[in-house]
């Protein structure tokens, strides 16, 4: 049982979440940090605790930093255990999350979980990361109960910091491509594969301090209208490379069967379509539509949410 955690000036809070993942009632067996070339304290408080605790603690320091991303890859591929938790520097987990998920990874290759959002000081901010990402019943229960590429296909719903997953099939999934982050990426892979299963409670204390890499915030509904008209950022040029490049790695890894390599090759040619709306609104009226009768909006997007900001948002 391993567990990857990455660094990167973590100094304030990757003491409390060492001493968290090394007070678990099912102790871990190895970790491995990946440190993205802190300048702080981060290195000198990891030394501190690895000299107190009996647990190997493997630093891998890395200069010039790699990124998150590869960050992750690298530390996923230096640990040993047949299982691997992936860990945030600065979360906190609860003592028995991985007896927790251990426990439901029977059957699958990836388990993950919900996490209650704290504050910046450890205090409750009244709200899950699923309520956050307001998570539809729909959503959970594919997650839960064996649909989790129906629900994936859609949205990434799958934090990093809450996840469990086989080594192997970790590995299997590397590298990870152009466009994706690496959980959602081995999620990805592993809903191809083994199953993914979401156990529907918090495991983890998932900080949010303003400096998280990636981070979540719940929006007003006030809010919320105004991203439908807001100009494309480029989301959807991402969108298409990532989908496009889900499809390729797909066929050429040989990942899921031939018919869920066909909804992936639908997937893409629908970001691509999507990312080719034309400028003015109401010539985009008839494409929107056309997808709404085909169902790529309901199968392969959120449904009228992306209706509605592929006909209002700004181009």
């Amino acid at each position: 049982m391993s567990v990857a955690l990455c660094t990167y000036q973590g100094e304030r809070y990757v003491e409390e979440q060492l001493r968290s993942i090394l007070d678990q009632t099912r102790p871990v067996d190895e970790i491995v940090v990946g440190d993205d070339a802190s300048t702080d304290a981060t290195l000198a408080i990891v030394e501190r605790v690895a000299s107190g605790t009996s647990v190997p603690i493997v630093v891998a320091r890395h200069e010039p930093a790699l990124g998150v991303a590869a960050n992750f890859a690298d530390a996923i591929a230096r640990t040993t255990g047949d299982v691997v938790a992936f860990s945030d520097q600065d979360d906190v987990w609860h003592p028995d999350r991985i007896a927790r998920l251990l426990a439901a990874l029977d059957g699958v290759d990836l388990v993950h979980s919900d996490a209650r959002l704290v504050d910046a000081d450890g205090a409750p901010l009244g709200a899950t990361l699923l309520d956050s990402l307001e998570a539809s019943p729909w959503e959970r229960d594919r997650m839960q109960h064996g649909g989790a590429l129906e629900a994936l296909l859609r949205r990434n719903l799958v934090t990093g910091a809450t996840v469990l997953v086989r080594r192997d099939a970790a590995v299997a999934a590397l590298p990870v491509p152009e466009g994706w982050i690496h959980d959602e990426w081995i999620a990805m892979a592993c809903a191809l594969g083994g199953g993914v299963r979401l156990v529907p409670d918090a495991t983890i204390d998932y900080r949010q301090h303003g400096a998280n890499q990636i981070g979540v915030r719940r929006l007003t509904l006030r809010q919320k209208l105004g991203r439908l008209m807001e100009a494309d950022s480029g989301s959807h040029a991402r969108k298409a490379l990532r989908a496009t490049s889900l499809a390729r790695e797909a066929h050429a890894r040989g990942m899921g069967t031939p018919d869920e390599r066909r909804i992936l090759d639908e997937k893409a040619a629908h970001e691509r379509r999507r990312a080719a709306l034309p400028r003015p609104r109401l010539l985009r009226v008839p494409a929107v539509v056309g997808g709404v009768v085909r169902g790529r909006y309901a199968r392969l997007s959120r449904g009228l949410l992306d209706v509605a900001r592929d006909v209002l948002e700004r181009r």
